[in-house]
């Protein structure tokens, strides 16, 4: 292993070296949401990528450990919706375990399909779940956008430094 000057001593793959690595990337905020037996489930993404335009298809990776796991598993449509940068204790209350997610101050509504639609939010779409393919203890879910909207006001939230941050110029 060549060890360049003025950078750190590499280190071998690990849990802890992903996460530190992913803590130095910027990414996007979004909150996927799903209809569930015992009511509606949600959980905040920083892995929303878009994979398709025709057709168009979105991605996202969920935790099979996670309490939105069993809903999503079986889920014929789920709900993404980007969230603005005025929206930081909505995506901390999605990533906390054991909030009450739909509860107040949450503002939602059952939108097509029975897919919990988030109030206030950048845009949303409702997608039909086409994938999930097994990525570690993750699975990777491919969904294609049957509607949406995009007209949210604002800028949006990203995910830095283990922190929810506004963009700046």
């Amino acid at each position: 292993m060549t060890v360049t000057p003025g950078l750190g001593t590499p280190l071998p793959a690990s849990p802890e070296l992903l996460r530190s690595v992913f803590r130095r990337h910027a990414a996007g905020v979004a909150v996927i949401t799903a209809p569930g037996a015992h009511g509606p489930v949600g959980f905040t993404a920083t892995s929303l990528t878009s994979v398709s335009a025709e057709p168009p298809v979105v991605s996202f990776g969920i935790g099979t450990g996670g309490s939105s796991w069993p809903a999503i598993s079986e889920a014929a449509h789920v709900g993404v919706h980007v969230l603005g940068e005025h929206q930081r204790e909505l995506a901390a209350t999605f990533a906390r375990s054991g909030a009450d997610r739909f509860g107040a101050p949450t503002r939602w509504r059952k939108g097509p399909e029975e897919v919990p639609v988030l109030d206030d939010v950048l845009a949303w779409m409702v997608c039909r779940v086409v994938a999930r393919v097994p990525a570690g203890d993750h699975r990777i879910v491919l969904a294609e956008v049957v509607l949406g909207d995009h007209s949210g006001a604002g800028s949006p939230l990203l995910y830095h430094q283990g922190r929810f941050n506004g963009l700046r110029d």
